[in-house]
């Protein structure tokens, strides 16, 4: 939580969440909106929400397009992401506005039409492979979480989701980890580890580390509660109508 001359500010707890392809994170987001009882509260009224850096994944050309489906596109580099409107979502998040984040296809490689929208909260999880790699986006993050899990089960859970979710082959899924994933982990992600607050090792699996992080914002939730909602505007005044839809309280 923000303090600002000594009062509590309705910017809301940005929480960075990185680690390489297929190391947990987006199951550790859904473990901690699980253990706080947001999963089952409808979207607009969830004071816990979580987007993904997968949304912001660029579109590609004709020609990318068709080397991405022949696995010879790698989606792991910084290039391929659009930071500037991730930045800019993030920045309107803090703000306290409602926004359109994209739905990205993974089979197509392309972002759908349609977007979904996330609406203001007290604490705002985004995940990412890349997430801490660029500055300006990083410096939005309050808290800076890193899931470190073993290379071996990265990629097996990788294959699995690849060929189970995504329409990929088991030759082209090794072929891109060997030549574009792995390289890319080590010279764009790893090094991002040095940022982290907190290292998560085993990801989901440390149901210590989730318990410990689960415990914070909840403490920070109860703060949020504990604000004045008098002019607070439409953050104060939608918290203050829907807090008995949470097990926060």
């Amino acid at each position: 939580m923000k303090y600002t001359n000594g009062q509590p500010s309705n910017v809301p707890f940005i929480i960075g969440v990185g680690g390489g392809t297929a190391s947990g994170k987006s199951t550790v987001c859904k473990r901690i909106m699980e253990k706080l009882g947001q999963e089952a509260i409808e979207q607009e009224h969830r004071r816990v929400v979580c987007i993904s850096q997968d949304s912001f994944y660029r579109n590609l050309s004709p020609h990318q397009s068709e080397l991405a489906l022949r696995g010879q596109v790698n989606f792991d580099h910084p290039d391929m992401f659009d930071d500037q409107l991730l930045l800019d979502t993030l920045q309107d998040i803090r703000a306290g506005k409602v926004c359109n984040v994209p739905i990205y296809d993974y089979r197509t490689n392309s972002r759908l039409s349609e977007t979904h929208k996330v609406y203001p909260a007290d604490v705002v999880l985004c995940e990412g492979i890349l997430v801490f790699y660029q500055p300006e986006v990083r410096e939005l993050f309050d808290m800076k979480l890193f899931v470190d899990t073993d290379a071996d089960i990265r990629l097996s859970r990788r294959v699995r989701r690849d060929t189970r979710e995504r329409g990929r082959n088991l030759d082209m899924v090794l072929d891109q980890y060997t030549r574009l994933v792995k390289p890319a982990f080590e010279e764009f992600c790893l090094p991002t580890k040095k940022f982290a607050d907190v290292i998560i090792p085993r990801g989901a699996d440390n149901t210590v580390a989730i318990s410990l992080i689960v415990q914070h914002i909840e403490d920070l939730l109860l703060q949020a509660r504990q604000r004045p909602t008098a002019g607070a505007g439409p953050l104060g005044e939608r918290r203050a109508r829907t807090t008995s839809e949470s097990r926060l309280r």
